[in-house]
């Protein structure tokens, strides 16, 4: 089956893609594309999996970036093709590059994907984004990190690709209390559910800390990963349904 990539006209002069589950090896709970290392997924579907996701970016398997992800605001700077940047060893949950041939990979299952670029610098971006990175200031790290290799911020567009939406994210009151603690403002991106409980709004978070961060441009896909379940995976939807396990998105960028 052929894999499915959603891609934004922002990102224009990069070769991009959010991938949904659409095409993949893998079967059970995580039919489909699941390109997380971590599951428990059989680890030569993953490996099937990650092959196909390399040959649509363009890249031999070896130039698919990817970090272990934290959920942490720490950034990877890649400036060369060398194995111990690109395989995942390093804790950060974002990665930047200016070098070609590279392609930078995000997982996610219900956390925000972002993709940056400043094509005319020749250099990208990509962030895992859940509330804590984002709280955090990740994307905002993300975006220092581009002007470090010569971006500018007038000339950065990011991408949120899919990610669990608001009406699917209902929270206690801890966690509306840890954004509001922080900054009264953030009560905006709640609405209220039911009792003592929060419906919170990922996607508008995300989009505000890159409007912030003064950027070109900044968009979200619109794809909930919560409520659709034939084209995406999501963790909460897995815990819901009291699965073992859940299968992981990925989502890439590299320069044209």
């Amino acid at each position: 089956m052929t894999l499915e990539m959603l891609t934004s006209a922002l990102l224009s002069g990069t070769h991009h893609g959010f991938f949904t589950r659409k095409g993949g090896a893998s079967s059970g709970i995580f039919t489909g594309l699941n390109c997380g290392t971590g599951s428990t997924d059989q680890t030569e579907a993953v490996a099937i999996n990650r092959g196909r996701v390399a040959k649509a970016m363009g890249v031999e398997d070896t130039r698919l970036a990817r970090v272990h992800q934290v959920h942490s605001a720490d950034v990877l700077t890649i400036d060369s093709h060398d194995s111990d940047q690109i395989h995942g060893d390093v804790r950060a949950d974002a990665m930047v590059t200016d070098v070609p041939g590279i392609a930078l990979s995000i997982l996610t299952a219900d956390c925000q994907p972002v993709l940056f670029a400043d094509p005319e610098a020749g250099v990208i971006g990509a962030a895992h984004a859940g509330w804590r990175g984002t709280l955090d200031g990740v994307l905002s790290a993300t975006i220092d990190a581009m002007v470090a290799l010569g971006a500018e911020r007038s000339r950065i567009n990011a991408v949120i690709g899919p990610c669990i939406s608001q009406s699917a994210y209902e929270v206690g009151p801890e966690f509306y209390d840890s954004f509001v603690s922080r900054d009264s403002n953030s009560a905006m991106f709640f609405k209220p559910g039911q009792g003592d409980r929060h419906l919170f709004d990922l996607p508008a978070f995300g989009l505000n800390s890159l409007r912030q961060a003064g950027i070109a441009a900044a968009t979200w896909t619109h794809h909930c990963t919560y409520s659709d379940e034939e084209r995406f995976f999501s963790y909460r939807r897995a815990t819901h349904q009291k699965e073992a396990d859940y299968g992981r998105l990925i989502s890439c960028i590299r320069l044209s």
